[in-house]
């Protein structure tokens, strides 16, 4: 083995100056990322051997020739990497001090371990709770033993538990089961019908819903970060693909499981990430389960885009997939648009039997209304001419009709011999009535095709209407910013395209999930369409999240009226206020300290949570918390965020919440009432 012929220092400084040539290596702070350089080594990154190679001194140092082919010598770079005399960093120097050894060496370094990263997403860099936390990407779980990786995904002890209702807050009674619900909608008796909005990391939130609603929602839509860098939610813009799709993957293999056979899952994203996830999406949906990529016009051309040289991107995209492609049948769903003028006969003895039914042109007939003629009132009216006379075929859409083909190849036998029987009786309306849909209409071989089966009510007007394409340019996010009375910096959606999706592919009272709830667009218009509602939601927006917008939509009242959010489709579904939902959190173990070590902002601070960790937490395996207290001068002497990260490091990641078969351990502290509801949550 060559010998390292340079300072300690020079060695070192020629590391660090070609590691930084290459941004996954580099820290938004500037430092070297070490673990992830020792990753990289580990697995033999031909990206990382070139940029050694490629400099004389390391590639003399780190690698020795054997017959012409240069061997990278692993071990002495990785000793060399993390050996605290040759990088000067007192954080990486107090891990080697308090980590376990075997012969001399670190157990991480130990041939005989074999490390394995099932969950790369890492359940922390998963488990963001405030919106502005940005993490550099650390593998917190690495060594997961099968048995530790069963535990993490165990069913969760609940707490917190409340009904919130227009008259305020309220503890718990229990779980809502409506047989009578649940047998209208084909669902066991014993399913829960309550609205529920669950706090805690979704991955583990997924899992513990799955004891109870697995097969049992109809639909479940997310609007996930985009991964731009930009997003509410702080992933590490180094690993943006491999962090973004298996943190995505994770969760998606346990939300199918807990869709009906004819259930949906449908996805908000922008084109950074549409071609990765439809990839993703197509592995575990199937990809014969995709069934449309809408296009959904986000804006205008306004503004700064303006001047933007190139072509100006206002589209988002939906991707909706099925379940079972057999079983799934999506609604007929139907959008404004101006008066189609095909539409251009008037039935005018429309008193008469059916049978007699005669026709003339619509303008002759608008004219007609105010003994005019269609050239000389179009220019009496100007401008006003073609509101009036779309005003004039609503008040008469029974009467205002077009005639279509009837295309033999997609008719019933029964529609072919209409067919034939009115062409060889010209002068007569034949009709035949159709099992739940409109009856045919036909004369002399065609159909005959009625407004009133074209116009829907919006805001309590009616208006002429079109089935729903595959772009949507309707649903604009147009007062955004104050809907649902909550401020959502980036990324809320409109309550016009959720209802929409929801009216897509639901029916009334039927389930729907969202485990990105965010703002609660998606609950709150789900509130309003009468369905039942499943959110999940691990950032802590304050005043701005979803339960406050939820509360927003119920209502409260006051001097005995009751007061309620009315922007959105509160006109549209007609929403009076009123309902209720049940709040609950997963009970948290290493979580709360987590969350206390973020919050602390002193040395003192942190070493009061120490010791409240070596009374209740669940720590690594890899931790000697001997070597640690004989060590904690040295603790003291590190940076205030190198102190968090260590206290982070050291807890065991897969104890994050309180498990349910653990419940009765009695220093996990779980209350009498902790322990009734999650059982009657689990139906115990």
């Amino acid at each position: 083995m060559a010998d390292i012929h340079y300072g300690a220092g020079s060695l070192y400084d020629e590391l660090i100056a070609s590691l930084k040539t290459e941004n996954n290596y580099v820290a938004d702070n500037g430092d070297i990322k070490k673990w992830v350089v020792a990753e990289q080594a580990r697995a033999h990154s031909p990206k990382l051997i070139e940029l050694l190679l490629a400099n004389g001194k390391l590639k003399n140092a780190f690698f020795v020739e054997v017959k012409g082919i240069m061997v990278f010598l692993l071990d002495k770079f990785l000793q060399f990497v993390e050996q605290k005399n040759y990088i000067n960093d007192s954080y990486t120097g107090f891990t080697q001090k308090v980590g376990l050894q075997v012969g001399g060496k670190f157990l991480s370094q130990q041939n005989e371990v074999e490390l394995v990263f099932p969950y790369k997403d890492c359940v922390l860099e998963g488990g963001q709770t405030k919106d502005d936390q940005k993490r550099n990407e650390i593998f917190f779980n690495e060594v997961l033993a099968q048995d530790e990786i069963t535990q993490l995904l165990d069913p969760k002890v609940l707490s917190d538990a409340k009904r919130i209702d227009a008259h305020g807050e309220h503890p718990l009674d229990t779980f809502r089961r409506n047989e009578a619900i649940n047998e209208e909608r084909n669902l066991p008796k014993q399913t829960i019908t309550d609205n529920l909005i669950i706090r805690g990391n979704n991955l583990l939130a997924l899992h513990t819903l799955k004891h109870q609603f697995a097969g049992r929602i109809k639909l479940i839509f997310i609007d996930p970060p985009y991964n731009t860098g930009s997003d509410e939610f702080g992933y590490n813009d180094r690993f943006n693909h491999s962090t973004w799709l298996t943190f995505l993957k994770n969760r998606l293999q346990v939300a199918k499981t807990l869709l009906t056979e004819d259930g949906s899952f449908c996805m908000a994203i922008d084109h950074n990430e549409i071609g990765y996830a439809i990839v993703l999406l197509d592995e575990i949906f199937g990809r014969e389960n995709l069934k449309n990529i809408i296009t959904v016009k986000r804006g205008s051309v306004t503004g700064a885009k303006v001047i933007n040289p190139g072509v100006v991107n206002l589209s988002d995209y939906v991707l909706i997939y099925s379940r079972n492609t057999k079983s799934w049948k999506p609604k007929r769903v139907l959008r404004a648009k101006q008066r189609d003028d095909r539409y251009n006969q008037f039935i005018e003895n429309f008193s008469e039997p059916y049978e007699q039914w005669h026709t003339i042109p619509l303008a002759d007939a608008f004219a007609a209304t105010q003994n005019s003629t269609p050239a000389k009132l179009k220019k009496q009216l100007g401008s006003r001419y073609e509101e009036e006379l779309s005003r004039f075929v609503i008040q008469n859409a029974e009467r205002v009709m077009q005639y279509a083909t009837l295309d033999d190849k997609n008719i019933s036998q029964a529609a072919r011999d209409l067919k034939k029987k009115s062409q060889d009786n010209p002068t007569i309306v034949f009709m035949m009535e159709r099992e739940g849909k409109s009856p045919y209409y036909v004369l002399n071989g065609k159909l005959m095709l009625f407004v009133k089966d074209r116009l829907i009510e919006i805001d309590g007007e009616k208006t002429f209407s079109e089935p729903i394409s595959d772009i949507w340019d309707d649903v604009l996010p147009n007062d955004l910013h104050n809907e649902g009375g909550v401020i959502f910096k980036k990324g809320k959606k409109p309550e016009k395209l959720m209802q929409r999706i929801i009216e897509l592919t639901t029916e009334v009272g039927d389930i729907v999930l969202d485990f990105h709830l965010g703002s609660g667009t998606t609950a709150s218009s789900a509130l309003k369409c009468k369905r039942q509602f499943i959110g999940v939601e691990q950032l802590d927006y304050g005043q701005n999240d979803s339960v406050q917008r939820l509360k927003n939509a119920i209502g409260k009242y006051v001097n005995g009226v009751l007061q309620y959010d009315t922007r959105g489709i509160s006109s549209v579904t007609s929403w009076r206020g009123g309902g209720d939902f049940v709040y609950i959190e997963l009970k948290r173990s290493n979580k709360k300290f987590i969350e206390d070590i973020e919050a602390a902002t002193t040395t003192e601070q942190l070493l009061s949570i120490w010791e409240q960790m070596k009374k209740r937490a669940f720590f690594r395996f890899s931790l000697d918390m001997q070597k640690f207290e004989e060590n904690i001068e040295s603790f003291k002497s590190l940076s205030l965020d190198e102190q968090k990260t260590l206290l982070c490091r050291v807890l065991d990641l897969n104890q994050l919440y309180v498990n349910r078969a653990d419940m009765s351990d009695e220093e996990l502290q779980v209350s009498e009432v902790e322990k009734r509801v999650t059982n009657d949550f689990y139906g115990k």
